[in-house]
């Protein structure tokens, strides 16, 4: 058992509670770039384990009462047998050079796809003025597209181990406008333990489990998947949602083939971008704030005493 695998999966496995995104997204990129583990053999321990880990975060949710078990029954119809598919396809890549370079670069095109997916969502909801205030058991189910995310999701998903949460949560936001991420944790969580398990019994078939691995992953992960979800229902994912996806976008870039500084320079432009975008975003509304609830001369406040910020701005 290694220490330091624990550890980095407390770390996903929390992160998988709160926002039931992130488990082979964050997952098996940690285990390859930090740790040195074969990918094919990365995504099969990696999907092993989430047959542990994910039930006890769905488990949380059940609880709770905030899974919507028809929208899961409708993935789970697409899923299932895709992931097999994907399992049996990641098999006839082999184990060549060549075959582990298409799987990198699969599992990179599939978390810049998640990445670029989160933020056009957001942006989305912004400009739109969407405050997504759906409750999860009142929404109308589409069958059709909620099948088609869940065979996309179990093809990538027993490929790559990706998709489960990062992918399949993402797809959910578009074909369910009014809902928040929030509201999809635990139907998240609760669809990605047949899926997760479909894609296991692949990946044992076909794939190269090591149990060490797989082993260090439950440990550390389960105690975490479990304080996350409880978290989860209190969990503002405006905030947790930047975060998984900037980690997504760089593990994404590291797959596709970019080199180490050239991720460095990326990544840090990219953040810097942010910040700018959100203090520009953001000062507007901190300026309007402070003007129309400043104090007038006498100690009320300027809408209180009648002068308006743009009549102030007029007298001489």
């Amino acid at each position: 058992m290694n220490p330091y695998i624990v550890l980095g999966s407390a770390v996903v496995g929390f992160l998988v509670g709160m926002t039931g995104a992130g488990g082979g997204a964050l997952m098996t990129p940690m285990l390859i770039l930090l740790f040195g583990v074969n990918p094919s053999t990365a995504i099969s321990s990696d999907l092993v384990a989430a047959v542990v880990m994910r039930p006890f975060g769905a488990a949380v949710h059940l609880h709770k009462g905030t899974v919507n078990l028809r929208l899961v029954g409708w993935m789970v119809m697409g899923s299932v047998p895709m992931a097999f598919l994907g399992a049996y396809l990641l098999h006839l890549m082999g184990q060549s050079h060549v075959a582990q370079d298409n799987v990198e670069r699969a599992l990179g095109a599939a978390l810049l796809i998640g990445a670029a997916a989160m933020t056009l969502r957001y942006v989305l909801d912004r400009r739109g003025g969407r405050l997504r205030t759906g409750v999860v058991h009142e929404v109308v189910v589409r069958p059709v597209p909620t099948v088609a995310i869940g065979m996309l999701g179990g093809i990538v998903v027993g490929m790559t181990s990706v998709g489960s949460g990062s992918l399949i949560i993402v797809l959910l936001l578009f074909v369910y406008p009014l809902l928040g991420a929030n509201q999809l944790v635990g139907t998240d969580l609760a669809q990605a333990v047949p899926l997760t398990g479909a894609a296991a019994l692949g990946a044992l078939a076909f794939g190269h489990v090591e149990f060490s691995v797989t082993t260090s992953i439950i440990v550390g992960s389960v105690p975490a998947v479990l304080v996350g979800s409880f978290l989860s229902s209190r969990a503002p994912d405006r905030f947790v949602r930047p975060i998984i996806t900037f980690v997504i976008f760089a593990s994404g870039l590291k797959y596709i083939g970019v080199s180490t500084t050239a991720l460095g320079w990326i990544l840090c432009v990219t953040a810097l971008l942010a910040v700018v975008i959100w203090t520009a975003r953001t000062r507007p509304w901190r300026d309007g704030v402070k003007t129309s609830t400043g104090r007038a001369a006498d100690g009320t406040s300027a809408l209180a005493s009648g002068v308006t910020p743009v009549d102030e701005g007029r007298e001489t």
